[in-house]
């Protein structure tokens, strides 16, 4: 199980509380992006596009606490950019552990060594460290040679020093389901508490376009990987959000289940698409037209998204929804080994990855320069 029983017992009793006032929309976590600054430029990444003037800009703790306090949310996701880069990070982590928030700090661990004694581990603070896959993979992902050494550095000190630290891999098409396997066992070996997974999505402002996944070929990349489950693999995560990643279920998308916050205001629908900006937290519920978003909607930018963003809250939802949803997830947490000869054999099945088709590119943009100066 990787998710502690405190935290599991505050989310449970949020949703529930949510669901007995009747309210069918409400915010499980808040993505919070204090700012889009990164010290990578990975290219599968439409954030760090953005020009200049904008990439220098970043929320201060006061605008970060007033969101938070606005949504309500019991958790906290901590994207961006790098986090790391903000120089007030400590002061806003220190407010939200004083709010009692959950919160999961997005690191590349580029600096988590150096930054590390800004912090103090406690039960609501963790590392979520992005690491995609094994070395190979990973350098390849983030356009950088040596990136993985530097994440797994991160996570060993962060290990040491007593806080918690999860990893957060992003898979493409071209993932080696066999090799992704293996770096669960080595995650499991290094002690972080779980793992979190999700399918890529295409941002628009990508420089790579080539990798991301359509919806069957997510769901036959996720069943080979997550069936046959070594029982010591932890997961950060729904258990019934990776059975719809596997195609055992359906979800219509909630995007409002992890509303988005950054310089611009609150996007609209999500963190992944940009349609607009409300001012306040209500303005977003109450005037985003859901209904033109998820698949379900026909909106072509929904297509192919199997995005934790979307999806994890309705499979939370589903879980506190009926008797049945609950006593899968119990039984999906602690007995679950989805036993799968077919999957099992698709292990053997030649792959070509991604990070042997071309040399590794790092992607230089114009906004790229610009950050080595700020």
């Amino acid at each position: 199980m990787g998710v502690p029983v405190s935290q599991m017992w505050t989310v449970a009793s949020y949703v529930v509380k949510q669901r007995l006032q009747g309210r069918r929309r409400y915010p499980l976590v808040l993505m919070l992006e204090p700012l889009f600054r990164c010290n990578l430029a990975c290219a599968g990444c439409g954030k760090i596009q953005y020009p200049a003037h904008v990439l220098k800009r970043q929320l201060t703790p006061d605008e970060c606490f007033r969101a938070v306090d606005e949504c309500g949310a019991p958790m906290v996701s901590i994207p961006g950019g790098e986090p790391l880069m903000h120089p007030q990070i400590d002061e806003i982590v220190r407010g939200l552990v004083a709010r009692k928030k959950y919160i999961y700090l997005c690191t590349n661990a580029l600096l988590l060594q150096q930054k590390i004694d800004l912090f103090t581990p406690s039960k609501y603070l963790t590392f979520s460290v992005h690491v995609d896959g094994r070395k190979e993979e990973h350098d390849f992902s983030v356009c950088k040679e040596g990136g993985y050494e530097l994440a797994i550095a991160g996570i060993r000190e962060a290990l040491a020093r007593g806080f918690r630290v999860t990893t957060n891999t992003t898979l493409f098409d071209g993932a080696d389901p066999k090799s992704i396997r293996a770096f669960f066992d080595e995650m499991m070996d290094l002690g972080v508490e779980g793992m979190m997974l999700s399918p890529g999505y295409s941002y628009d402002k990508a420089p790579d376009q080539q990798h991301f996944l359509g919806r069957a070929r997510t769901r036959r990349l996720f069943r080979a990987i997550l069936s046959n489950r070594h029982p010591r693999w932890k997961f950060n995560q729904s258990p019934l959000f990776l059975e719809f990643l596997m195609g055992q279920r359906h979800y219509a998308c909630t995007p409002w289940g992890m509303p988005t916050y950054n310089l611009f205001g609150w996007q609209k629908p999500c963190y992944l698409l940009q349609d607009g900006y409300a001012e306040t937290f209500q303005e977003l519920m109450d005037a985003t037209a859901w209904h033109e978003y998820g698949t379900e909607s026909g909106n072509p930018k929904c297509a192919n998204c199997m995005v934790h963003s979307g999806y994890e809250a309705s499979a939370v939802n589903d879980t506190f929804g009926s008797w049945r949803g609950f006593l899968d997830t119990v039984r999906a947490t602690f007995s679950a080994r989805y036993p799968d000869p077919a999957a099992l054999a698709a292990l053997d099945e030649p792959v070509t990855p991604a990070h042997t088709r071309a040399p590794l590119v790092r992607i230089t943009t114009k906004a790229e320069a610009e950050q080595a100066r700020v």
